[in-house]
């Protein structure tokens, strides 16, 4: 046996004995007689290996050649287009295809596009060779020879319809069925073209998570057009990755419909009092009080707008504050809800609080009066693992609905209706009481809480978020009239 045909013996490559020959003279050729044989086979051998890559995510736009072997998981349409100075129309087929390390496109054209669409289907094995670019949906590869091997097997699920959790970096024509859990505005934006495109998010989840949804374009308007707490179903969409975490995203081919399905989501969260500054994580609890949205002047000149709700679970409390979008979210005390992805920052006055911006996720759980999610937060505790007002009573929550009230017109209505008969849950209308808690509502009234009550207080005293004072005066339908605020 020579040379060539021991470096050939060695190769673990696509090529006939014939070619690596043909090639190895070639490269003697080329260099002149600065190489023998020996040599330019190596070099030939060497140039080989180069194009095999370890699995589909080691290709990159830029490499000139690669060879793989990666599973078929669907099968696209032919497409034709008009070619430029010629009379007869191309074809391309997009085919999706995977390995154990994600999964990638890769197209084929004319002929190959024909033959094609005949033979291939979902969880055949291919040995493919071509070379890579930057496609539409990421990197894709445009093929020069694919052939069916029989003989690897590939551990990758092919499926029709997929679950959050089976998610992948780089799958394509992704169905997934989800409840919608939170809706974002349509953005805008301008491209290197100088076109404007359009984006929106929403947020699904499943019994086996939670998942971004981004759309583009056509697809935005879709995000102002449902509503939380139904069930859709993502069509074609594609799995890409941002800030370390896997998002679906949906172009002018996908879609984004309602169903008439039962979908499950359970939530998980970290109690209140585990959490650190620093953590990015999820909580859950009931609204205890809900600021009014404000608005402030960024230094850019913009204008953002913000809105503090005091959320409370069986471990503790802590200050949200809603940002951007986020402050346009109607949460009321007595609301059970989820608020995923959020910072856990240093507060005011060594406390800690919680930022939910535009990659937060905000999802009411069970909304409803104030009075009726009081009287069930027992039973309702044991099933969904949420802290209600341990201290509360029915009556308590009617008072606290009325010191969120946005007008003091209608506080003083709920408030009236809360106490017909003239006894409210933290004394009699008219008694002399005195109250120690902390601010929880700034403005007019003051909300004070003391960890099992809550107290609305009518005061001209400066106090802030936070503090803690102690007001003393008259009970007056429910409010207390303060005569003296330390």
């Amino acid at each position: 046996m020579g040379v060539i045909d021991e470096v050939h013996g060695d190769l673990d490559a696509d090529i006939s004995l014939d070619e690596f020959r043909d090639a190895v003279e070639e490269k003697v050729e080329q260099m002149g007689g600065l190489a023998d044989e020996e040599t330019a086979a190596m070099l030939i051998a060497h140039e080989l290996d180069e194009d095999e890559v370890n699995g589909v995510a080691d290709i990159e736009p830029g490499m000139d050649e690669v060879k793989f072997i990666a599973k078929v998981t669907s099968v696209g349409d032919i497409r034709t287009f008009e070619r430029d100075g010629d009379d007869e129309d191309g074809r391309v087929l997009n085919v999706d295809v995977a390995d154990e390390t994600g999964s990638i496109r890769i197209s084929l054209w004319d002929e190959q596009a024909a033959a094609a669409k005949e033979e291939l289907e979902p969880g055949q094995v291919l040995r493919i060779k071509g070379r890579p670019k930057d496609g539409y949906n990421g990197t894709e590869v445009n093929v020069d020879q694919a052939e069916q091997d029989e003989d690897t097997e590939i551990d990758v699920q092919v499926q029709d319809t997929y679950s959050i959790s089976d998610l992948s970096l780089g799958l394509s024509d992704v169905n997934l069925q989800g409840k919608l859990l939170d809706t974002g505005t349509v953005r805008t934006f301008d491209r290197d073209d100088g076109s404007e495109g359009r984006v929106a998010n929403l947020t699904l989840g499943d019994e086996t998570g939670r998942l971004r949804v981004t759309l583009w374009d056509e697809q935005a308007n879709t995000a102002e057009e449902l509503s939380p707490g139904i069930a859709v179903e993502v069509v074609d969409g594609y799995v890409r990755e941002r800030d370390g975490s896997l998002e679906l995203h949906v172009g002018n081919r996908g879609a984004v419909e309602t169903i008439d399905v039962d979908i499950e989501y359970v939530p998980e969260s970290t109690p209140i009092a585990d959490l650190q500054i620093g953590d990015t994580t999820d909580i859950a609890g009931v609204i205890r009080s809900a600021d009014p949205k404000r608005t402030f002047d960024r230094d850019d000149g913009s204008e953002g707008q913000v809105k503090n709700v005091r959320v409370q679970d069986e471990t503790g409390d802590i200050r949200v504050a809603l940002w951007g979008e986020k402050a346009d979210h109607e949460l009321a005390p007595g609301d059970k809800a989820q608020f995923a992805d959020v910072d856990i920052k240093d507060g005011w006055a060594d406390d800690i609080e919680a930022s939910a911006g535009w990659q937060s996720t905000i999802t009411v759980l069970d909304s409803g009066s104030p009075t009726e999610a009081s009287e069930s937060a027992e039973s309702d505790d044991d099933a969904t693992g949420l802290g209600a007002f341990s201290g509360d009573t029915a009556d308590e929550s009617e008072t606290d609905s009325s010191t969120e009230s946005s007008t003091a017109d209608t506080e003083t209505d709920s408030e009236g209706s809360a106490s017909a008969d003239s006894t409210t849950a933290n004394g009699t209308n008219g008694e002399q009481v005195e109250f120690t808690g902390t601010v929880v509502q700034a403005g007019n009234p003051v909300v004070l809480d003391d960890g099992e009550e809550t107290m609305s207080v009518e005061t001209s005293a400066d106090v802030h978020l936070g503090q803690e004072v102690t007001a003393r005066g008259k009970l007056r339908d429910g409010t207390l009239d303060a005569e003296d605020v330390f």
